[in-house]
């Protein structure tokens, strides 16, 4: 039997297929690499090896991009016809959930399959990044904890296993341990994504924005390499330290160089090019015509019903471009969403209608609907995805929007809100001195 680095049997493969195969897992597991191009040199060598058919499925899957929807069916299509064994199946079935956006169905199956097959980092990946679409990370840090005691540190996949629950760790406010481990992790595996994102989330977290470059200074060279196609994440982690710190303008200079050069054309990595624009525009800083060049990268990478994340953050663009009667469609769309009784439906009627709406309202300046709007979603707001650093611009623009519609007491208390995380934050002093400077 041929079985994968992590001694796990698979179907179909040969010696030659599978070690093409493990290369690829570790590229998708480090966020370095070719992985898309090693699954197909590993189904181009065996036809029939099953998991190299589905995990590149899960690579399209995963990005809840209904651009890459058909390419991850035809994958599943292409596997379902071969024999497989019951690991195998788990992947399967947990697929076809994850893609008719059964999010939560497709990780409770993850959760029950790593219960009996720990050392599988294909649906270890699969499950934290599905969790993220869910708002669901705390689960991260329990899930690696119930198989971290069956690895060893000279295994294949271990520094991925400790950066992964490091992660966990940073997202249920563990800053300190995640931290620790995070820096292991990333001395284990100096080219991975993962722990090179978590220091960043809790640099940002704990308010420590000149640490968090020099973090990324000193590790600039792994993290921002060609091989790395999730980069522009991490720099535009790197632009939230520069705008807490008042430097709008090196902030700007990142948008328009790096984060925009390595811009990957799927729906999660263009949310941070929209999240950071609406930052910046809230802040004041002229952006010029930045937002009409964004929106048509959107083209076809939502459509009001596959990601509420991806849905507010397009939404953003088409705003301030000028587009409202995109927002519109866009509104009329999640509507239809919202009167069925999907998982992805409660979500829209509950979260993002109203939310999408109260961005609206903000851009229109009418600011203390906007408040009105988006001060009741914010206490469900982990239901749309995301990490807290990302979620954040909402609790911004309705901070912003209380500040502009003279609402003094709601703008204290949410500047005080925020200065009490972020003491140091230039912006949040900002907030603050304008929320008191409101007449009583």
């Amino acid at each position: 039997m041929i079985k994968d680095a992590q001694g796990q049997t698979v179907s179909g493969a040969t010696s030659e297929s599978v070690a093409l195969y493990d290369q690829a897992v570790r590229a998708f597991n480090l966020g370095y690499g070719d992985s898309v191009g090693l699954f197909d040199a590993a189904r181009q060598a065996s036809p029939d090896f099953v998991m190299a058919h589905l995990g590149k499925a899960w690579l399209f899957a995963i990005s809840n991009d209904p651009s890459f929807a058909g390419q991850a069916w035809a994958l599943i299509e292409a596997a379902d016809n071969l024999a497989m064994n019951e690991r195998e199946r788990g992947h399967l079935a947990a697929l076809n959930k994850a893609l008719t956006s059964e999010r939560r169905a497709a990780v409770a199956l993850l959760d029950v399959h790593l219960m009996h097959y720990p050392f599988d980092t294909v649906a270890h990946q699969a499950a934290v990044l599905l969790e993220g679409f869910l708002g669901g990370f705390r689960w991260v840090r329990e899930r690696t904890a119930r198989a971290l005691p069956f690895w060893s540190s000279d295994m294949q996949g271990y520094g991925t296993m400790l950066a992964f629950h490091g992660f966990g760790l940073e997202e249920v406010g563990d800053y300190a341990r995640s931290e620790e481990e995070s820096r292991a992790a990333a001395e284990l595996e100096p080219h991975s994504f993962w722990p090179h994102h978590t220091v960043a989330h809790v640099m940002e977290m704990t308010g420590r924005p000149e640490d968090g470059l020099g973090w990324m200074s000193a590790r600039e060279a792994f993290w921002a390499s060609p091989e790395s196609p999730n980069q522009g994440h991490i720099w535009w982690h790197k632009s939230l330290y520069l705008l807490e710190l008042g430097q709008f303008d090196a902030a700007l200079a990142l948008y328009d160089g790096p984060l925009l050069r390595t811009l990957r054309p799927m729906s999660v990595r263009l949310c941070d090019a929209s999240a950071l624009l609406w930052r910046l525009d809230t802040l004041g800083c002229d952006v010029g015509e930045r937002w009409r060049e964004l929106l048509p990268r959107w083209d076809g990478h939502t459509d009001g019903r596959s990601l509420l994340f991806a849905d507010i953050h397009a939404a953003m663009a088409e705003m301030r471009s000028g587009q409202e009667a995109l927002v519109e469609r866009r509104l009329d769309r999640m509507r239809a969403t919202a009167a069925d009784n999907s998982e992805a439906g409660g979500i829209y009627r509950d979260i993002g209608i109203p939310l999408v709406e109260g961005l609206m309202a903000f851009h229109r300046g009418a600011y203390q609907q906007a408040v009105a709007l988006l001060q009741p979603v914010r206490y469900d707001l982990w239901r749309i995805g995301g990490s807290n650093a990302q979620r954040d611009i909402v609790d911004w623009t309705l901070t912003e929007a209380a500040l502009r519609g003279g609402l003094r007491d709601v703008a204290l208390a949410l500047s005080n809100e925020r200065l009490g995380a972020r003491p140091r934050s230039v912006v949040n002093r900002q907030f603050h001195r304008r929320a008191e400077q409101i007449a009583a």
